[in-house]
């Protein structure tokens, strides 16, 4: 037992308690809990493109109402089944941030956050309009069918629990994988600095550009979950608010998959567990971030920093494992920093 990760214990009994949760919830905490995954779900996509990217992205309700609006409109239109629609969705999400993000992916900071702001609501507005006479206006569309899982049709919330935290789970299990591959440690050593990564040979805008499409992707796919539980889609569900909350979930986690998941419960299910305050709940919610972001601004569960060994690689380099010369301090740091820039997929200068 001592060899087990801390990670790895937290993950498997979150998993334990999530499998357990609705035997012991009654219908309303189950929607409740259901709502909370697809945030979760959400906040895992624009962690990609927000934690670990480093990119400020507050649109990202826009791919979430792309993803919902393709599955409607193949539904109801051509009667496409709905899970055979999810990655047409995720797809045409990725398209749509490509076409949006490569002319302002160069932007940084304050810019690119302003400009992703205004993404959100042009994609709102033009919902609205009634684009191609497709999406119904204001009123949305209506009558979206329920999904089937190899003949198995999934109706009750109970249904939708363990089909949203299943993927939760899926997308935990793949964004492991990208944070410890060549592309995570790439998107890693942009965020840190991306004027030194680029000097180093690491192709930013190509690592950008491939962060905000896996992303849109992910929060397509959500989009088409969120359709099939609702089975009816309108143009507000998709404002503004819903990129702030899914960007405030992700900077209240620190960038970590696991600070994620807190704080999607924290952000849907703590307004819940205060509606008997109906009166001062959002003034004890605003309290309770102000008083997170003072004590503990950098997140709840900030990732580790990475750590390359540097004395093994410098034994390599010797051949005889007596690592630099004593009086040549500068041979381990130059090393270190090559593996380093190696690591994030690019070549040194």
């Amino acid at each position: 037992m001592k060899n087990i990760p801390c990670n790895t214990a937290l993950y498997v009994a979150a998993g334990l308690v999530l499998c357990s949760l609705p035997f012991f919830c009654n219908a309303y905490w189950l929607d409740v809990c259901v709502s909370i995954g697809l945030y979760a779900l959400l906040a895992l996509s624009l962690n990609v493109i927000l934690g670990q990217a480093g990119i400020f992205h507050m649109g990202h309700a826009a791919f979430f109402a792309v993803g919902a609006y393709t599955t409607a409109i193949l539904n109801t239109v051509c009667h496409w089944p709905v899970l055979w629609i999810m990655p047409l969705s995720g797809a045409a999400a990725a398209l749509f941030a490509l076409v949006v993000a490569r002319p302002i992916i160069h932007l940084r900071g304050d810019y690119l956050l302003i400009v992703t702001i205004g993404i959100v609501e042009i994609v709102r507005i033009a919902l609205i309009n009634d684009v191609f006479g497709l999406t119904g206006g204001a009123n949305g569309i209506f009558g979206i069918s329920r999904p089937m899982f190899f003949g198995f049709k999934i109706v009750k919330s109970l249904h939708f629990y363990f089909l949203v935290w299943g993927m939760v789970g899926l997308s935990l299990l793949l964004f492991y994988g990208l944070w410890h591959s060549r592309f995570g440690r790439a998107l890693n050593y942009i965020k840190e600095d991306d004027v030194a990564a680029e000097g180093c040979g690491v192709n930013v805008t190509h690592y950008k550009l491939a962060a905000f499409v896996l992303g849109a992707f992910w929060a397509g796919m959500a989009g088409t979950l969120y359709a099939a539980k609702m089975t009816t889609i309108a143009p507000e569900s998709f404002n503004f608010m819903e990129s702030v909350i899914i960007f405030a979930v992700v900077i209240l986690s620190g960038g970590s998959q696991l600070g994620v998941l807190i704080s999607a419960f924290l952000f849907i299910g703590l307004p819940e567990l205060l509606r008997e305050f109906s009166n001062a709940r959002m003034l004890i919610f605003g309290l309770a971030m102000m008083i997170m972001m003072v004590w503990r601004p950098q997140g709840l569960l900030p990732p580790r920093r990475r750590r390359y060994p540097v004395k093994s690689l410098m034994e390599n380099e010797n051949g005889d494992g007596s690592g630099p010369a004593p009086g040549n301090p500068e041979a381990g740091s130059a090393l270190a920093a090559e593996s380093d820039v190696q690591a994030a997929g690019g070549r040194p200068a």
